[in-house]
C-alpha cells in the first residue's frame, strides 16, 4: 500500500490538468433565465464523465461502466490558499496544487492501493481562466487513463475494482513521440510496438512477486508463441522485428497489477532511442480480434491542456524503472513510462 507522502511524489509526474468549459451563459451571470449547468459542476466523488469535443464544451455524466475520460475521487475548495483576486496558476502551480490536493482524496478513494507506474493518471478538473476570474475554486480530483505521451484513452468500469496494469490490447499499435514511445495511433502509421498478447504473471508464476530475473525465465517462451500465433509464423527477424515483453515492479505487484504484455518491435537503429515500423505483423487470415471493450487506438486531444504533459521529463527521469538488459547482456533502450521491455 503507498502512503500518501511517497504516492504523492508518484503521482505529480502523472498528473492530468483538464479545464472545463462554460456550459450556458447564466453561468457567469448572463441573462439566461434557465441556465445549462455543466455537469462538471454537480459531479461527486464516483461519478464517471466523458466528453469528445477538445474544449470539453460537451462533457457529461456517464454510467462508470461505459465508456469516459475522467473518474471523480472527490472534490476540494482551494479559496483559503487563493483569494478571489488572486492570478490564474500557471502550469507549476496546478502541479502543485495536484500533488497537495487530490493525492490523497484519491488514494483514499482506491483504498490506498495505486499502481505509480499503472495505467491511471491522477489530476484535478479545474476551472477554465476565466471561471477563475470569476471566483471559482472548487476542484474536482479524478481518474484519467492516458497514453505514454499524455493522450486521454477511454476507461471502461470504475477504477475501483480495475487492474491497473498498464496493459493494451492485442492489435494496439503504440506510436513514436520524439525517441520514445508514444499513444496508441492506426498500426499503418509508424509505431514503436504492436501488441500481441497479455501474460497474468500471477497466474503464470504464482501470487508472491516474482523478481524481474523470474519473469525473464517465462515470459521469453510465451511470447514468442503469442507472436507467432498473431503473425501467422512470420520471419520477425528477416523485417528486423523481435519480440519483446515488459515486467513488472514490487510497486505496481503490491498495487494488484500482475498483467504484462508481450509485443513486436523493430530493432534499434542506435543507442540514441527506439526504431519504429509501419504495417502491422498481423496475419491477415486470422480470424478478427476480439475485446471486452473498444480497442485503445485513439488518443483524445485537448485544446487548452492547463499543464505539462501527463507524462513529463520530471516524471520519466525520476519514477520510471531503469531500464534494463537483454538476455546477451546488451543494453536495451525499451524502458516505457511504466515498464521495463526486454527483448528476446
Amino acid at each position: 500500500m503507498i502512503g500518501a507522502s511517497v504516492g504523492g511524489f508518484l503521482l505529480l509526474g502523472l498528473s492530468a490538468f483538464t479545464s472545463w468549459p462554460v456550459s450556458g451563459s447564466g453561468l457567469l451571470g448572463g441573462e439566461a433565465a434557465k441556465p445549462t449547468v455543466n455537469p462538471a459542476y454537480e459531479s461527486e466523488a464516483a461519478d464517471c464523465l466523458n466528453w469528445a469535443k477538445p474544449d470539453l464544451s460537451d462533457v457529461k455524466k456517464v454510467d462508470c461502466g461505459n465508456q469516459h475520460l475522467f473518474e471523480v475521487t472527490g472534490k476540494v475548495d482551494i479559496s483559503a490558499q487563493y483569494a478571489k483576486e488572486a492570478k490564474y496558476p500557471a502550469a507549476a502551480d496546478w502541479a502543485k496544487i495536484s500533488l497537495d490536493h487530490c493525492t490523497k482524496p484519491s488514494l483514499d478513494y482506491l483504498a490506498g492501493k495505486f499502481d505509480p507506474f499503472g495505467k491511471y493518471a491522477v489530476g484535478p478538473l479545474n476551472p477554465g481562466e476565466q471561471e477563475w476570474n470569476a471566483g471559482f475554486r472548487t476542484l474536482r480530483c479524478g481518474l484519467q487513463v492516458v497514453g505514454p505521451a499524455g493522450g486521454l484513452l477511454p476507461s471502461f468500469g470504475t477504477a475501483k475494482k480495475q487492474d491497473q496494469s498498464d496493459v493494451y490490447d492485442p492489435g494496439v499499435c503504440l506510436g513514436l513521440n520524439g525517441k520514445s514511445v508514444g499513444d496508441p495511433v492506426d498500426c499503418a502509421q509508424p509505431h514503436t510496438f504492436e501488441i500481441v498478447g497479455v501474460v497474468d504473471l500471477a497466474a503464470a508464476i504464482g501470487p508472491d512477486f516474482p523478481a524481474p530475473e523470474k519473469q525473464d525465465e517465462v515470459l521469453p517462451a510465451t511470447c514468442d508463441t503469442m507472436a507467432a500465433d498473431y503473425s501467422g509464423g512470420a520471419d520477425l527477424k528477416g523485417k528486423g522485428l523481435v519480440v519483446t515483453w515488459d515486467n513488472r515492479l514490487p510497486e505496481s505487484w503490491t498495487a494488484g497489477s500482475h498483467k504484462v504484455n508481450c509485443k513486436i518491435g523493430a530493432v534499434p537503429a542506435d543507442a540514441s532511442g527506439l526504431t519504429a515500423f509501419a504495417g502491422s505483423v498481423r496475419n491477415p487470415n486470422a480470424p478478427p480480434l476480439t475485446t471486452s471493450n473498444p480497442p485503445q487506438t485513439t488518443a483524445v486531444s485537448q485544446a487548452e491542456a492547463t499543464g505539462a504533459p501527463l507524462h513529463s521529463e520530471v516524471q520519466s527521469g525520476s519514477n520510471a524503472p531503469s531500464s534494463s538488459q537483454n538476455p546477451s547482456g546488451s543494453a536495451t533502450n525499451t524502458t516505457t513510462q511504466t515498464s521495463t521491455t526486454k527483448t528476446s
